[in-house]
């Protein structure tokens, strides 16, 4: 039987981008079912005390830098730290890929052709021209799945995501829960594999 694991992120991420392709294959690998689910990250920073890049102490925003540096030669990736189009409008990519999975397709691809084409091409996925084409180059149809994600229905479990990932302890981007469990980080890929081949239980805070 399949290890069920709910992956909140947004298209806004770095980190999410970073270690999409990692996660994809550890999941492949292991078996797991995936519920994506695509969150506000500006309110989650709001609502758990983080602040996005540009209003983080400049040591903060340097070690940022160094980081994806890091993770940038780590994952074996070619990316612009710097991209002429972030941060962007990420809602309506993000409500995207939710059309997506309420279509009961495969988000995956459309997420690695995104965040490839904000990282390494160097182009808006805040753009509805863009988002089309990335969409079209996962095999998808853009034109109903874009009009999906300005629904109201869509709209509503965007919120409803946001507020699960706040609930279940995610306080960025991407953040991965085994069993109510939050791995925050793709750099914590590594702990949450041996969560799921060791089947333990998972582990909570204590109690104040």
């Amino acid at each position: 039987m399949a290890t069920e694991l709910t992956y909140f992120f947004s298209m806004v991420s770095p980190f999410a981008y970073i270690g999409h392709d990692t996660f994809l294959a550890l999941a492949a690998k292991l078996d797991l079912t995936v519920n994506y689910r695509p969150m506000m990250l500006g309110q989650v920073f709001a609502e758990t005390g983080g602040q996005p890049p540009a209003k983080r102490h400049p040591l903060r925003q340097a070690y940022r830098l160094i980081e994806l540096q890091r993770w940038r030669e780590k994952r074996g990736l070619k990316f612009n730290m710097k991209p002429d189009h972030w941060p962007f409008d990420c809602k309506t990519a993000d409500r995207v890929v939710i059309a997506i999975c309420e279509a009961r397709q495969d988000p995956g691809p459309f997420m690695a052709l995104g965040f490839n084409a904000i990282w390494v091409e160097n182009r808006d996925l805040g753009d509805d021209a863009v988002i089309a084409d990335v969409l079209e180059a996962a095999g998808l149809k853009s034109g109903p799945l874009i009009k999906a994600a300005r629904e109201d229905r869509i709209g509503a479990l965007y919120e409803q995501y946001t507020r699960e990932a706040i609930e279940k302890g995610c306080v960025g981007s991407p953040c991965y829960v085994l069993n109510g469990e939050p791995f925050w980080g793709q750099d914590r890929l590594e702990l949450l594999e041996d969560a799921i081949r060791s089947g333990r239980e998972p582990y909570a805070a204590p109690a104040a």
